[in-house]
This record gives C-alpha cells, sequence and structure tokens, in this order.
C-alpha cells in the first residue's frame, strides 16, 4: 500500500488519532498537511514528516475552504482526507449536561466534519478523484451516556453515506471508520486519573484488548488506497470487537481462551 505522489491532508491532525493518521500516510510515500487549531504541534509534527502545517478550526466552512486553497497552492490538489477532528464529552446525566457542552460537540464533531468533507471533497470531484475518511465512533452505533457525543457520531456515519452516494459518480469515495476506546493521550490520562478503568474497557471487548491509534490509522490508510477502490459509503468500526461482545454478559459471557488444546 503505497501513497507516492498523492496529498493528504488530516483535520485534528497534531494529536491522537489524527497524528497516528498523518505518520502512517508520510510513512507509505503521501505528503502529508496536518491541519490543527493548535498549530505550534502541528507545526512540529509537519517537521518531522516533512510536510506542512495549516492552522484550521473546522467548525466554520470559510476556515476550511482557506485551508484548502492553502494546501493546494503549497502542496497541490489534495487526494487523501481524514476528517479526524473532535472534542470529546464528559458522560454525565442529559439533564446534568450543559448546554454549552452540546453546542460544542455538535460544532466540532458534526459540523466540523461536515465543513471539512465539503471544502476539500467539492475540490476533488471537480477533478474526478480522491478519497475522504471520516473519523466517527461506535458510540454512534450504540446507546451510551453520551448525549451529545453519539448523536453527533451517529450524524457523522450518515453523512458519510449520503456524500458517498452524492460523489461517487465525480470519482470521490466516502467512506467512516469508528474506531473503540482507542488509547490515545487523552484516554491514557483518564486512566491515569482514576476515571477510567482499563479492566473493564477490556473485558468487554471480543479480544480482551483496547485499540491503539496505529490500529486505527491502519483502516484509514486501507480505506484511503487504491486496495479499496470498490468501496464507498461504509463505516468500518476498528474496536476490538466491542460491539460483538456486550450481549454476551446474557449467557455467562465471552468464552475464556482455549489456548493450545486440540
Amino acid at each position: 500500500m503505497t501513497f507516492e505522489g498523492r496529498i493528504a491532508v488530516v483535520t485534528g491532525g497534531a494529536s491522537g488519532i489524527g497524528a497516528a493518521c498523518c505518520r502512517m500516510l508520510a510513512a507509505r510515500g503521501a505528503r502529508v498537511a496536518v491541519a490543527d487549531r493548535d498549530l505550534a504541534r502541528a507545526e512540529a509534527l509537519a517537521r518531522e514528516l516533512n510536510g506542512i502545517a495549516v492552522a484550521l478550526d473546522v467548525a466554520t466552512l470559510a476556515a476550511n475552504e482557506n485551508a484548502a486553497a492553502e494546501v493546494e497552492t503549497v502542496l497541490g490538489p489534495v487526494d487523501i482526507l481524514v476528517t479526524s477532528a473532535g472534542v470529546l464529552q464528559r458522560p454525565l446525566r442529559a439533564e446534568d449536561l450543559p448546554e454549552a457542552d452540546v453546542h460544542e460537540v455538535v460544532r466540532i464533531d458534526q459540523i466540523g466534519t461536515w465543513n471539512s468533507a465539503v471544502a476539500f471533497g467539492a475540490r476533488m470531484t471537480r477533478r474526478g478523484r480522491g478519497s475522504v475518511v471520516t473519523i466517527a465512533s461506535i458510540a454512534g452505533m450504540r446507546s451510551m451516556p453520551l448525549h451529545a457525543y453519539a448523536p453527533a457520531k451517529a450524524a457523522v456515519i450518515e453523512m458519510t453515506r449520503c456524500l458517498a452516494a452524492e460523489w461517487g459518480r465525480s470519482g470521490v469515495r466516502v467512506n467512516a471508520v469508528s474506531p473503540g476506546f482507542t488509547l490515545t493521550p487523552a484516554l491514557s490520562a483518564a486512566i491515569a486519573a482514576g476515571e477510567r478503568d482499563p479492566a473493564l474497557l477490556e473485558e468487554n471487548s471480543a479480544l480482551g484488548r483496547m485499540v491503539t491509534t496505529d490500529d486505527v490509522a491502519e483502516a484509514v490508510c486501507f480505506l484511503a488506497s487504491d486496495a479499496a477502490r470498490s468501496i464507498t459509503g461504509i463505516n468500518l468500526p476498528v474496536d476490538a470487537g466491542w460491539l460483538v461482545a456486550p450481549s454476551w454478559a446474557s449467557y455467562g459471557g465471552l468464552p475464556p481462551a482455549r489456548g493450545n488444546a486440540p
């Protein structure tokens, strides 16, 4: 899987899943634009990857349009867009969730993803080629005490399907990756602070472990590559089997490892 000669943009690219995507795309030959509202961190990663950094707050369409124009001017037409910019939400009771928090999550995770996809994707349609990979979440596929984040990510999954149909005849593929509990710096900090129990997260997955940022980046690179040239409009969970495991609790839990028994 190679991206030689291709230009990739990763929003939210300065940290976590976005940074892993930047590194993997660059390692496989892409010229990468690290787009993030934390310009200093974006610049540090861009220097490491021989790419460029772009200051971007995805919440406005105008900012995304400006970023698309900047990348095209400096690097050339964009072949790959990864929409990794996002914010998290505290798991609060619905009646305790501040309205401001709801608006911020929707503004960044849902509307921001839409803005980036439209700003960069529309340019791809005019050239007749391109791949957009949105970062959704398993939270958008199940009920959780994340009353803003989960609906916003569900919207990302559905907008991915809509854009895939809208742009397919123009040569642009649009797919989503839905990470499970991923060992990002944010989750690692929550675990270190005692706010999350890693044993619970691992136990509730079929593979008995959490996901790494590289696990997610591998899925992103596959969907962005020519190996996935006939794939569009899908949502690919990367969750170590979290989606399939919880219902087994009603039957006594997941079977233990069978070891090397014949």
